[in-house]
């Protein structure tokens, strides 16, 4: 689906970067494909949301690294 990201980029986002794209159109397909207007409620919504998680685990750089990844990203 297509339709609608320039909107709700601009409007959530304001900027994607490039190496963050997929994750960003990850969360729309999820939520086209999970939207109201196909009969999925809030708690099955939220109930896929959790099984998609399970596994995964959120990570952080180091203030160090974070600088030295932002450096290294002006470069390309």
């Amino acid at each position: 689906m297509i339709f609608g990201k320039d909107s709700g980029i601009n409007g959530v986002y304001h900027h994607v970067s490039h190496e963050h794209l997929p994750m960003y159109l990850a969360e729309f397909d999820f939520r086209y494909n999970a939207r109201s207007g196909l009969g999925i409620s809030d708690p099955e919504r939220a109930g896929k949301l959790l099984k998609g998680i399970v596994g995964k685990r959120l990570t952080y750089r180091r203030p160090d690294e974070a600088a030295q990844h932002y450096t290294e990203s002006l470069k390309s």
